[in-house]
Formats: C-alpha cells, sequence, structure tokens
C-alpha cells in the first residue's frame, strides 16, 4: 500500500487544520491519533500479510516528511513509534525477529513511545542512570526518570532502558517494554513549552517498574559498541527525526513562495517578480534539495544494508544536524520573504519557526556531532 494511499490530501489538510489548535491550547492531538490509527499509519513498518502497509525505511522517511509538512508536533511524537516499528523491520531483514511482536502490536492499534531520554545523560544509548534491578526470573525493576517522553497521554507499551550493576564488574545495559498501567510508571503534566507543543513529551517517572522476562528484549555492555539493536534505535532516530525537519522546511518554501505571490509593491508589482525576493526564494528551495537528497541516499542505504562500517555514525549524526539547521535556516528566510506579520501569533511561519528550534535539543548534539566526524577524520585525541 503506497504511503499516499494513507495520507490522502483531505487527511492531510484536516491535520493541517488542526495544528494551530493543538499548538494554542497545548493540547495532545488526540483527533489526529484517532485518524492515523484508523488509516493504519501506526502500521505502516509492518508486513502486508500481519495486516501492515508493508513499506520500508524510503517510503516510512517519505511519510513522516509528508506528515511533518502538515502537522509537524503530530509528526514528531508519531515518530517515536515509528522508530520502534523501525528497528523491528530492520532487524527482521537481518534475521532477527525479537521485536516482532512491535510489528504485531502496531497493526493492532497499540502506541509505542520512546522512554530512553535522561537528564544529564550525554551517552546517551551507550550508559543509563536508571536503575535497573533483576527481579530473578528474567525480568527488572526499573528506577529513575526519563525525559522528552512524546506521546504521553496516549502511549500503550514504552520502551525504557536502565543499567544493570547487580555484577560491578561487568555493568550491563538491558531494554525491554511496559505496558501502561505498570505500577511504578508515574507521568507528569509538565510540557509547557516553546514548541512542538502537540507532541506533549513530558517526563516519566520509574519506581521499581517491572517489566517481565517476557518484555526483556537485549542485553548491552556499557559503552562505545556495535550491537545492532543499539544501532537500529540510534539510525531510525536520527533518520526519522530528520524526515521531520524536511517536512518542516518543505512546507516553510511552499508558504515562502505562497508568501511572494500575495505580495505586492505600491505600484502593484507582485514581489514574486522582485529579484532579490526570488534569490530568496530560489536559495531555500536549493537548500531543501540538498537535505532531501542525503536524506533519500541515508534511508535507502539502511533499507538496502550498505555497509559504511564506523562511519555509519558520523553519517547519521551528521544528517540530523544539517536537516535541523537547514529547517532552522529556511523557516527564517520564508519569515523574511513573508515580512512582518510572520511574526505575529497565529501566522504559520510564526509557529513552524517555534516548531523548527526543537531541532537544537534532539541528540545529537551539536558538540557530538562534530566530535564524531572529528574522531573519524582526524583520529582520536591522544
Amino acid at each position: 500500500m503506497p504511503a499516499t494511499d494513507i495520507l490522502t490530501p483531505d487527511l492531510l489538510e484536516r491535520l493541517r487544520s488542526r495544528a494551530a489548535g493543538y499548538d494554542e491550547t497545548n493540547s495532545f492531538f488526540t483527533e489526529d491519533l484517532e485518524e492515523l490509527r484508523a488509516a493504519g499509519y501506526l502500521a505502516l513498518f509492518t508486513p502486508v500479510a500481519e495486516g501492515g502497509a508493508g513499506l520500508g525505511i524510503p517510503d516510512v522517511v517519505a511519510s513522516q516528511r509528508l506528515l511533518a509538512a502538515a502537522a509537524p508536533a503530530t509528526a514528531l511524537a508519531v515518530n517515536m513509534h515509528q522508530v520502534w516499528c523501525g528497528v523491528a523491520h530492520l532487524l527482521a531483514r537481518q534475521g532477527d525477529d525479537s521485536l516482532a511482536f512491535v510489528l504485531k502490536e502496531a497493526a493492532a492499534g497499540e502506541l509505542f513511545a520512546f522512554g530512553v531520554s535522561e537528564p544529564g545523560n550525554p551517552a546517551v544509548l551507550f550508559d543509563s542512570h536508571t536503575a535497573a534491578r533483576p527481579t530473578g526470573d528474567g525480568g527488572y525493576a526499573f528506577t529513575g526518570t526519563k525525559i522528552f517522553t512524546s506521546l504521553s497521554p496516549a502511549w500503550t507499551r514504552l520502551g525504557i532502558f536502565g543499567k544493570d550493576t547487580s555484577a560491578p564488574e561487568d555493568p550491563r545495559l538491558v531494554f525491554g517494554f511496559a505496558d501502561r498501567g505498570t505500577a511504578g510508571i508515574t507521568l507528569a503534566d509538565d510540557w509547557n513549552t516553546m514548541g512542538m507543543r502537540a507532541s506533549q513529551s513530558c517526563t516519566t517517572r520509574l519506581d521499581d517498574a517491572v517489566v517481565p522476562a517476557a518484555r526483556m528484549v537485549r542485553t548491552t555492555p556499557v559503552g562505545p559498541h556495535r550491537d545492532a539493536f543499539v544501532f537500529g534505535i540510534f539510525s531510525l532516530f536520527e533518520t526519522l527525526l530528520s524526515a521531520v525537519y524536511t517536512g518542516i522546511g518543505d512546507r516553510a518554501v511552499q508558504l515562502a513562495a505562497d508568501a511572494a505571490r500575495g505580495r505586492r509593491s505600491p505600484d502593484g508589482v507582485p514581489a514574486s517578480a522582485d529579484p532579490d525576493t526570488r534569490w530568496k526564494v530560489a536559495d531555500a528551495a536549493l537548500r531543501m534539495d540538498g537535505a532531501g537528497l542525503e536524506l533519500d541516499a541515508l534511508s535507502r542505504d539502511l533499507e538496502e544494508g550498505t555497509d559504511h562500517g564506523s562511519y555509519w555514525f558520523p553519517l547519521l549524526s551528521g544528517l540530523k544536524y544539517r536537516s535541523t539547521e537547514t529547517a532552522r535556516g529556511v523557516v527564517e528566510t520564508a519569515m523574511r520573504v513573508a515580512g512582518g506579520r510572520s511574526y505575529s501569533r497565529g501566522q504559520e511561519l510564526e509557529r513552524l519557526y517555534r516548531d523548527v528550534l526543537a531541532g537544537m535539543f534532539h541528540p545529537s548534539s551539536e558538540d557530538s556531532v562534530h566530535a564524531s566526524v572529528a574522531n573519524a577524520v582526524l583520529g582520536p585525541v591522544e
């Protein structure tokens, strides 16, 4: 099933029509989620035989880009569900069915959230401040704090990880999925941000929240490594995140063009005929062309299993950095083209500007991207 059969023009227009209201009231995108679930959007990665669309990474990336152009905060939040489904898809292509249940449950309407980010943890997936205590039967009890947990009001499955130090000489990171309603999971109502407001990415607190053995899916060492599961999380997160911000940039170019056609000088000449305005719109479109080409290429490489070796990490973190920075600059250009009215509340470009700024705060950070590329090009500091 092509993604355009799901994200129809009518559906996208309804999503776009609600985005401003969610932003204004700082409320969750409940109606959007209901429509996307009913349309089968939660099962894009699920094989057709299991009730899904059977899409690969490039097509899901294109879908998220399209969704973000209509409703950025909705797309960003749904991204977290698609990351887990994408990891399951990527592992399955390698003969690992350990996350097959994710794809099946997604087709049944379950919503997977991303409980990974922690305050003060720059190592992200390679270490954790969350304690994971073995329960003795293969399960774990998790205690810690997770931040930026998108989909907080609605997720039904929460992917979490923590550190098991029961063998101090060999600490391990453990990953599992908790059901909503699990004792010890508390969701704070603390999301009141500048942008991406409808994502409702609230803080999640874990207090001996038990994940049973059947829902524990991976153990890895602490510190950098190349485990396929963790690489899957990192690669899908960076790629799908880049799709969202590229979609915002796409929309900004369209709004800039619309504004140029609609504005006129005192003598009635449209701004679209002004050489400086034309240059600005063209420059924004050129930047988005480059961002889109890189996103498409790396999405295809992931799907096809291209071996970039250790350079995968600089490539993916660089993709995220360039896509978010490019989109931010393109939105700024669009606002210059549209003029001062774009600075007023209620204008779509004003909302896009606030939304696009969130790209600075997702991993990989500006510093870590440059450190990763420097190590790849120059070698580590001795």
